[in-house]
């Protein structure tokens, strides 16, 4: 019969090939030989630190020995947590995520292990180590999905913050699957998941969905502004929030007002930038306050210019002109919506264009981008943009440049799959169709054929992550 592979096994199959004695391991290893006797001999369970220095003194590499110690320590034994954690924490350090993936699937069966895997993942998330404290958070959440606990909550948000910012629509699952569990946190934990959420669902352009939630961050941290700074008595010390609470009552503003400028009621967006820009009710006092405040103040100076304009007010476009590419105001955001209110309105901004002509490029865009105030990447809006300057030209009867913005925002549609801005310039160019010259038109036509392309390669790699 063959004989069970183990740590001891190997260690002893080792000293025999090399020809040592325990004693002269225990040198190089700096294990005491009685404790490599007694390891040996299966008198004494592996400690870690013991586990490294014989892997080390074995000349192999860090971890060698961890799939061995698992069969030894968890599944052929009762685990013990003095061993267990020391060994998670070494995996992390490892990057062995296999190794901390069969741990707890193996000792999760018992549910008094999940107070201490949850404590470990928090370290782990604390340090950084966010894979590692994913696995942990899924094997506690995974053994209470039944508690309806504050810990299964908690390991909710945990998991939903390392999820984010993959791909969209890895963004997506990940909030959809977290909503749920935001009631059950803790009141203060709640507003920075609410307002975390609300900005997945703005850069998704779920409008609604973002308006709803900005609404509910704004009601809950304004209960809890009350309780803090208005009740007379305090039944507890108070947790603070990651930020001041006045931050999240003039974001959840901010959110709105951003909500209404997407879906175009510029009316509406003013009445919230007046919100957060009133800002006598704050009675909070630090450095951060006074920080946030500022930016508030500046946004709502920018942002008031920024919606007055698109309201119909030419007056107010010197400012917005000045305003653009600086923090308050991405270069992208800013000149899409000037160049959209000329459209609208039929002002003359010739100027305008001509300023920041050069950047008209991919890169130049994303170069001056100075912030993703929407929420939206440089390239979303990038084809839009060549194709109100498409709409402004074609106006002012300059058909060749005004095709060559249709041309330039189809290019860049198809690097993207972006299929509405593509119907968008074909019906644009069929208009204006018997003014293009021939060479122009046969342009068009391979223009067509590569976006045709394109969406059908988006359209595999969308089924594909289906």
């Amino acid at each position: 019969m063959q004989q069970h592979t183990t740590i001891q096994t190997e260690l002893a199959a080792f000293l025999r090939k090399e020809g040592q004695t325990i004693n002269q391991f225990a040198g190089i290893s700096g294990v005491n030989s009685g404790t490599l006797s007694s390891i040996i001999n299966g008198n004494r369970p592996i400690a870690m630190q013991q586990l490294d220095r014989i892997t080390a003194g074995m000349g192999l590499p860090e971890g060698a020995f961890y799939e061995l110690y698992i069969d030894e320590c968890v599944v052929h034994s009762a685990p013990d947590w003095r061993r267990l954690g020391p060994f998670l924490h070494r995996c992390a350090e490892l990057d062995k995520l296999d190794c901390i993936r069969q741990v707890v699937q193996i000792i999760m069966d018992n549910i008094t292990y999940a107070p201490l895997l949850f404590d470990t993942a928090e370290e782990f998330y604390g340090q950084g180590k966010l894979q590692a404290a994913a696995l942990l958070y899924e094997g506690v959440a995974d053994s209470e999905k039944y508690q309806h606990s504050e810990r299964l909550a908690l390991c909710q948000y945990r998991l939903f913050t390392i999820r984010i910012g993959q791909s969209p629509e890895a963004d997506f699952r990940a909030a959809t699957r977290f909503e749920y569990f935001v009631e059950r946190l803790e009141e203060i934990d709640q507003l920075e998941a609410l307002r975390q959420l609300a900005d997945i669902y703005i850069a998704l352009q779920h409008w609604e969905k973002a308006r709803l939630l900005a609404e509910e961050l704004r009601h809950k941290t304004s209960i809890q502004y009350e309780i803090r700074f208005y009740k007379t008595r305090k039944k507890k010390e108070l947790r603070q929030a990651p930020k001041p609470l006045c931050f999240y009552i003039l974001y959840a503003y901010w959110l709105q007002s951003k909500v209404c400028e997407e879906t175009g009621e510029y009316e509406r967006a003013l009445e919230y930038v007046g919100l957060y820009s009133e800002m006598s009710w704050i009675v909070e006092e630090s450095a951060e306050v006074e920080q946030i405040r500022d930016q508030f103040s500046r946004l709502g100076t920018v942002y008031a210019c920024l919606y007055r304009m698109m309201c119909g007010e030419p007056e107010v476009l010197p400012e917005v002109v000045e305003s653009i590419g600086t923090p308050g105001l991405g270069l992208l955001d800013g000149l899409l919506k000037a160049v959209q209110a000329a459209n609208r309105y039929g002002w003359e901004v010739d100027e305008l264009i001509s300023r920041f002509q050069p950047l008209l490029t991919p890169e130049g865009m994303a170069f001056g981008q100075a912030e993703r105030a929407s929420g939206r990447d440089v390239q979303d809006q990038y084809p839009v943009l060549l194709f109100e300057l498409a709409v402004y030209s074609l106006k002012a009867e300059k058909i060749e440049q005004g095709i060559r913005y249709i041309f330039g925002s189809l290019e860049a549609s198809a690097a993207l799959g972006s299929i509405a801005c593509v119907i968008r310039c074909v019906r644009l160019f069929e208009q204006f169709r018997p003014y293009a010259s021939a060479e122009d038109q046969d342009r068009y036509k391979q223009l067509i054929n590569r976006v045709q392309v394109a969406h059908a390669k988006q359209t595999v790699k969308t089924q594909d992550r289906l």
